[in-house]
């Protein structure tokens, strides 16, 4: 079956816009080009603008998709297995937070009781999806699934006090951060201070340390405009810059 550019946006639920710069990218062209210049597409061309849909609810840049399914080796069936898990592993941790809601308004009410530990679960969970939208894509390709799995698994298995201790450091962190900021002196004890209180936060979640992962991810606070953006607001509009500087001296 054939698809005119309208008929295949109006399938997929993406503008014809959205198609057209599509074929300009090189991401979905179409099977054919009419002499009058119409673009025609066919179930392939449907089955692989599902995947990319597919993967842009991954939050997978366009980039990063092209490089996926033009890969000689690409085939849609595991593609699709791949999504699959990947759904089902979204809907448990929604199904985790929905049950924490339901419990939380019940005990607003009055109506059960219900734990810190409770509480404290839906949150770790909570935090886990907010950090895979933000950040998922980018630690993916920097580390692999299977260190984020398992740093997933590390911060989930944390308790109360562990939370507790890993903000302690990481507070602490900060304050000595904007001393340093202030001093812009990298052989200073509140310096140090960074580092130390910076790498054990890290051994909370971080399946092993090694300085050289730990350089890397002080780079990608500085490239990333998110993480900047996070170091930046809680020091001065240099704050992940200098983290980086103390990091990569430190950990030498």
């Amino acid at each position: 079956m054939e698809y005119t550019i309208k008929e295949l946006a109006d399938l997929s639920g993406v503008t014809t816009r959205t198609l057209r710069y599509y074929d300009e990218i090189g991401l979905l062209r179409p099977s054919r080009y009419e002499p009058s210049g119409y673009r025609v597409y066919t179930e392939r061309e449907v089955d692989l603008l599902q995947q990319i849909l597919l993967y842009r609810s991954m939050n997978l840049k366009l980039s990063k998709i092209k490089e996926i399914i033009t890969n000689k080796n690409f085939d849609i069936n595991t593609a699709l297995i791949e999504h699959y898990n990947y759904l089902l592993k979204q809907r448990d941790q929604i199904d985790t937070l929905i049950s924490t809601v339901k419990k939380t308004i019940a005990y607003n009410k009055g109506d059960v009781d219900m734990t810190s530990k409770d509480k404290f679960e839906g949150f770790k969970r909570e935090k886990i999806k907010e950090n895979e939208e933000k950040y998922g894509t980018e630690i993916r390709e920097k580390y692999g699934e299977d260190t984020v799995k398992k740093s997933n698994e590390k911060f989930l298995n944390l308790s109360e006090e562990d939370f507790k201790t890993m903000k302690a450091l990481e507070d602490e962190m900060f304050k000595c951060l904007n001393e340093v900021i202030k001093s812009k002196d990298l052989e200073s004890e509140a310096a140090r201070k960074v580092y130390d209180n910076h790498k054990k936060w890290l051994s909370f979640t971080w399946p092993t340390y090694s300085s050289q992962a730990h350089v890397g991810l002080a780079n990608m606070y500085v490239a990333d405009e998110r993480f900047a953006k996070y170091y930046n607001e809680r020091s001065n509009e240099s704050g992940a810059l200098v983290l980086k500087d103390i990091i990569e001296k430190y950990a030498k």
